[in-house]
């Protein structure tokens, strides 16, 4: 990890204009908690839903998209990775840096929120707070690489990201046993149901396939995003 890409990403991504929608979504959130636990008490299958469909099947997604291609596409796009990738430093070092930033801003803006949340709904109870806590983190790694690659890969990111969450992640992977089986969210929700000891916290999918799936994924978007960078001519051709 180079300190000084850090620190220029993170100023970059907690300027005026970038932090807005880092802010929104997260702070919608706890308001939802809030508002549902004012109104229903703490309700156990309530605060699962509310978890699994928004946290993990939204905000998480959406805020590693925003931060995943936030910290290196907009340098594509304007040429200035240029100046940075014409620095002695390799091109898997910018990358894992960038992950790493982009990450720690999932964490910030999307993990704690998330458990937050599930404190606000339920508290500790049947350790659904926990499940989801570390169904989030997962979850928020394995999009963080993802996005970050396809930020490198094309200038579409965002376009392809949002229909990836909203066709694949919500509309299908639910309802299709099979499609499950490579579905961030699906993966999550194993690991929280795994901690879990509520009823209401089910996956259909192995805890045997869902880590194994979450390391090798994202291990191999961080090393797909190196190879991009490798690939990066001076010209800001890939």
């Amino acid at each position: 990890m180079n300190a000084v890409v850090a620190n220029i990403t993170y100023r970059a991504m907690l300027g005026r204009k970038r932090v807005w929608p880092l802010v929104l979504l997260p702070v919608f959130l706890l308001l939802m908690a809030g508002a549902l636990r004012l109104l229903n008490g703490q309700d156990e299958q309530l605060a699962v839903n509310m978890l699994r469909s928004f946290a993990i099947g939204t905000v998480v997604p959406l805020i590693a998209l925003i931060v995943g291609t936030g910290v290196i596409a907009p340098e594509i796009e304007d040429g200035t990775i240029v100046h940075l990738l014409a620095k002695p430093i390799p091109r898997a070092v910018i990358a894992f840096t960038k992950f790493t930033v982009a990450a720690t801003l999932v964490v910030a803006f999307a993990v704690v929120p998330t458990v937050a949340a599930a404190w606000v709904l339920i508290g500790m109870e049947s350790g659904v707070t926990a499940g989801y806590a570390l169904g989030a983190l997962a979850a928020g790694v394995v999009y963080t690489a993802v996005f970050l690659a396809l930020g490198i890969v094309t200038r579409h990111a965002i376009t392809i990201g949002v229909g990836y969450v909203l066709i694949w992640e919500n509309l299908i992977a639910p309802r299709v046993p099979g499609a499950r089986r490579v579905s961030v969210q699906q993966w999550a929700h194993t690991i929280a149901d795994q901690i879990s000891s509520s009823v209401f916290v089910k996956s259909d999918v192995a805890l045997g396939l869902a880590l194994p799936a979450v390391v090798i994924v994202t291990a191999g978007a961080l090393l797909w995003a190196a190879r991009r960078l490798r690939a990066f001519s001076l010209t800001g051709d890939a």
